[in-house]
C-alpha cells in the first residue's frame, strides 16, 4: 500500500485495520508511523479533524501494532532462542519474510542452502496455498524449485539474503484448455443504510506495465471486454454488475487484467451490504476462480481482487486482495498501486 503522508510503499500490515475513531469516514490510509505521530503531536486523526486522546484504545492498539513489527530491542546471538523451520532448525535470529499483497505474512529462519520446494511446504504449513499454487518472488525474479539444469534450487542460487522480503502471490487457476474463452466477474451489493450507492466493479487493462483501458460502469465495452452498466433493484436496495471478458478477442497487446472493486459516494466498502462475488469460465459457473473474500477491505475505498496475466502464452489468474484508494471516478490511485504491483514483478 502507499501512505499518501510519507509517500511512500510499504506492507499492508504496516497500516491500521480500522479507523482510529468510529466517526472517521475514510479508508486508513496513512501508515502505522504517521498517524501515532500525528496523534502525539496535535491529537487529531491525520486524515480528518477528530480529536483522539493518547489513551484512545484504538491509538495504543496502534502503537502495540507499531511495538510488535518494529521490535525495539532485539536479542543477541549468544541469548537468542533457537529458530525452527520445517527443513530443520537454524541458531540465530536471521530470517526472511514471506509476505502476501493482503497482508497475510510469515516469518522463516533464514537458511542459505533451503531448497526452495522446502520453503514452498513450509509456506503451505503457515498460510495455506499449495506449492504448486504459489508464485514466490524476489527482486523481480520468480523463485522455482529447479534450476534450468534440473538441479535443486535453493535460497542461496537466488542470492536471497538474510532479512529479505519475498512476496507470494497465489496462481488460482490456469487457462490452457484453449476452448476455454469467457470469463465473468459478477458483483452483487446492498445499498448503505440511506440512499442509493455504487459499489463499483471495474477493469483496468494494461500491455505489460503500460495502461491500457478501463471498462466500467461509464465506459461499458472494450474489445474483448464488456460491462452490464448499474443493475438496480431500487425495491430490494441491491445493485449488480457484471463483466464479461473473451480472451480470444482481446488486443494481443493486452497481458493484464486488473479486476477491482471501489466505493462511489460511501466513504469505504464497509457501507454496502453483503457484497456477493462471483468470478468463473463460462462453461463452469459453479466453480470459482477467485477469493471472494474482502472482510480486510471493510475501510478502504478500494480493492484489487484478482488479475488475469498471459505468461509464456498461458492465461493465469492471481489472487491479489490489494487494497487501495481511488473509484470510478479518479482511478489515478489505483493505478499508482497496480503501477507497483507491476513493477515488482509481481504479475
Amino acid at each position: 500500500m502507499y501512505c499518501d503522508l510519507c509517500q511512500t510503499r510499504k506492507l499492508r500490515r504496516e497500516f491500521p485495520s480500522d479507523t482510529i475513531t468510529d466517526k472517521c469516514e475514510h479508508a486508513p490510509l496513512h501508515c502505522l508511523r504517521c498517524l501515532t505521530k500525528h496523534v502525539q503531536q496535535f491529537q487529531k486523526c491525520s486524515q480528518c479533524s477528530e480529536c483522539i486522546k493518547t489513551d484512545n484504545p484504538r491509538y495504543l492498539q496502534c502503537l502495540a501494532t507499531l511495538d510488535s513489527l518494529f521490535p525495539k530491542l532485539a536479542a543477541s546471538p549468544s541469548t537468542a532462542e533457537d529458530v525452527h523451520s520445517s527443513t530443520g532448525s537454524f541458531t540465530g535470529n536471521q530470517t526472511i519474510s514471506v509476505v502476501m499483497l493482503g497482508g497475510d505474512s510469515t516469518v522463516v529462519a533464514y537458511q542459505p542452502f533451503m531448497a526452495i520446494r522446502d520453503l514452498k511446504i513450509f509456506v503451505q504449513q503457515r498460510l495455506g496455498p499449495v506449492p504448486d499454487k504459489q508464485r514466490i518472488l524476489y527482486k523481480e525474479q520468480e523463485l522455482k524449485t529447479h534450476l534450468d539444469s534440473g538441479k535443486i534450487a535453493t535460497l542461496q542460487d537466488y542470492a536471497v539474503k538474510p532479512f529479505s522480503t519475498l512476496h507470494l502471490i497465489v496462481v488460482l487457476y490456469e487457462i490452457t484448455n484453449e476452448s476455454l474463452d469467457n470469463v465473468i466477474f459478477d458483483l452483487f451489493w446492498g445499498f448503505p443504510v440511506s440512499g442509493c450507492d455504487y459499489l463499483d466493479a471495474s477493469v483496468l487493462m494494461y500491455k505489460r506495465q503500460s495502461f491500457q483501458a478501463v471498462v466500467d460502469y461509464g465506459h461499458t465495452a472494450f474489445q474483448g471486454v464488456s460491462h452490464s452498466g448499474d443493475v438496480m433493484d431500487h425495491a430490494k436496495r441491491l445493485g449488480h454488475h457484471t463483466i464479461n471478458v473473451k480472451l480470444k478477442s482481446l488486443p494481443a497487446a493486452v497481458d493484464k487484467l486488473f479486476f477491482t472493486l471501489s466505493a462511489w459516494n460511501s466513504p469505504n466498502i464497509s457501507k454496502y451490504k453483503n457484497p456477493s462475488l462471483r468470478f468463473f469460465n463460462a462453461r463452469e459457473p459453479n466453480k470459482q476462480l477467485c477469493s471472494d473474500q474482502m472482510q480486510h477491505a471493510a475501510y478502504s475505498q478500494a480493492i484489487i481482487m484478482c488479475s488475469l496475466c498471459k505468461i509464456n502464452g498461458i492465461w493465469k489468474v492471481f489472487s491479489l486482495r490489494q487494497l487501495s484508494a481511488g473509484n470510478a471516478e479518479n482511478y489515478t490511485p489505483l493505478q499508482q498501486t497496480i503501477g507497483g504491483i507491476i513493477a515488482q514483478g509481481l504479475c
